[in-house]
């Protein structure tokens, strides 16, 4: 995961900090020289780090703050701080005009960063506001891009426009909005050709659509997984083209996180969102505050919480308060399990969950059931009849000879699992009403996993 590594390094530098009690100046000088050098590895561009350590440098080595109560606390209070500062201090918005107006959003970035995806993805977000989106295909030199973003619309239950390879793209573009007045769209999201490197073809492309079309919103899409990279690129676009936002793509993936610390401060514009998966609902609003408490290992619960709530927003309510009565007298079954999984799956994984509450971010893969032994369990309980996944008490050994046998598991993996599901049911009972939480929060399972895994879910 992105900033994993900056994590672990600045958490180590923190610690140090507290496990000196009072500090010096100089105390406060070598540690500044590790988070330096910690930011450099994970790809911030020098500049950035440069005044990023000065103006913690020059606020942490106070009188305040090195006789404070708490002077390692404040230290790491004021790294938050500047780290929030550095990515823009205040969540912005993509910028809609007001009323009936049609808003036209210009999609651009490098070929492979996700551009149409994210397209597809922005949409999506619109039409959960109550917004008409029309995505508009202007990409004529890559016809799959084409393809790709009429099913991406088609899923996301929104318009689609098309003029195929042969018309140029100011007059696809032009004809969309066109289209987007007679269907009573308010939304045009124009999706752009990408190249594998900037080219001055692609940039005098972009310029012509924004001279011929009046566009509103000029979002870049730029691979966080390219480091530095993606800072050089969108500090291009910005000079030659112009741009109103950043969204950085592949969060999810082995990024050393540099890009989210450096686009801000050095192109000066925001970003809007990050990408968190391929899949279409995996579009997360940037929050500074939320990604700096990422970093330093603090969690992120608010984020969780937005997930929890997107995840369950289709839920049935009755079923829900139903299984909350449940949980609270203790009564779970097997199908509270299958809500469980696919709540945790809604929300990105088991992983991802607890990449976002605090504390958390340090444990290991071979701690955590993979998705083998998850897919495992699931098929148990799938393999059970309607009457066993409500009843656990009808489990006896013929059953679960015909559930091992069904599902293709040892008749110990069947056992094993069981008997963790009755430990958990007593559990719940000893500690009534802990989780009967708000929806789409207590839905998580109590077991290790078939691999008897250290860490329950």
């Amino acid at each position: 995961m992105a900033f994993e590594s900056l994590t672990d390094k600045l958490q180590n530098v923190f610690k140090g900090l507290r496990g000196k009690g009072r500090l010096t100046e100089e105390d406060v000088k070598v540690a500044l020289k590790e988070v330096k050098m910690a930011l450099l590895e994970a790809d911030v561009s020098f500049k950035v780090v440069k005044q990023f350590i000065s103006s913690v440098q020059e606020r942490a080595v106070g009188d305040e703050v090195l006789n404070g109560l708490n002077p390692a606390q404040m230290v790491i209070k004021i790294v938050n701080e500047e780290m929030i500062s550095l990515m823009g201090s205040e969540t912005t918005e993509i910028q809609l005009q007001p009323g009936k107006a049609i808003t036209v959003i210009m999609m651009c970035g490098l070929q492979g960063a996700g551009k149409t995806t994210t397209a597809a993805k922005i949409a999506g977000k619109m039409k959960l506001r109550s917004k008409k989106p029309l995505l508009v295909a202007c990409d004529i030199y890559r016809p799959a891009a084409i393809d790709q973003l009429k099913i991406n619309a088609e899923k996301q239950g929104v318009d689609f426009f098309s003029m195929g390879t042969d018309v140029s793209p100011v007059e696809i573009a032009k004809a969309g909005i066109e289209q987007a007045e007679k269907k009573g769209d308010n939304i045009v999201i124009i999706d752009t050709a990408g190249r594998l490197q900037i080219d001055e073809a692609m940039m005098q492309e972009l310029k012509d659509i924004k001279e011929n079309v009046t566009v509103h919103q000029t979002l870049l899409v730029v691979d966080a997984m390219t480091g530095q990279d993606a800072v050089n690129v969108a500090s291009e676009f910005n000079d030659k083209v112009g741009i109103d936002g950043i969204i950085l793509s592949k969060m999810d993936g082995d990024s050393r996180g540099g890009a989210a610390l450096s686009t801000k401060a050095v192109t000066g514009k925001p970003i809007l969102y990050v990408g968190m998966g391929e899949k279409l609902s995996d579009l997360e609003q940037f929050y500074p505050d939320r990604m700096a408490s990422r970093i330093l290992g603090m969690g992120d619960v608010l984020s969780l919480i937005d997930k929890a709530v997107e995840a369950n927003a289709e839920r049935d309510a009755e079923k829900d308060r139903e299984m909350a009565q449940k949980m609270k007298k203790g009564k779970i079954d097997f199908e509270m399990y299958l809500e469980s999984m696919k709540a945790m799956r809604n929300m990105g994984g088991l992983s991802a969950i607890l990449g976002m509450l605090p504390g958390m971010g340090k444990i290991s893969d071979d701690q955590l059931p993979d998705e083998k032994q998850l897919a495992k369990i699931e098929a148990i309980v799938l393999s059970m009849t309607p009457e066993e996944r409500k009843n656990p008490k009808l489990m006896n050994p013929q059953r679960k000879f015909r559930i091992a046998k069904g599902s293709g598991n040892d008749i110990a993996d069947v056992n094993r699992f069981i008997k963790q599901f009755e430990q958990m049911q007593k559990m719940m009972k000893q500690m009534p009403g802990l989780m009967g939480g708000k929806r789409g929060f207590g839905k998580f399972g109590g077991f290790k996993g078939l691999g008897g895994g250290k860490f329950p879910f």
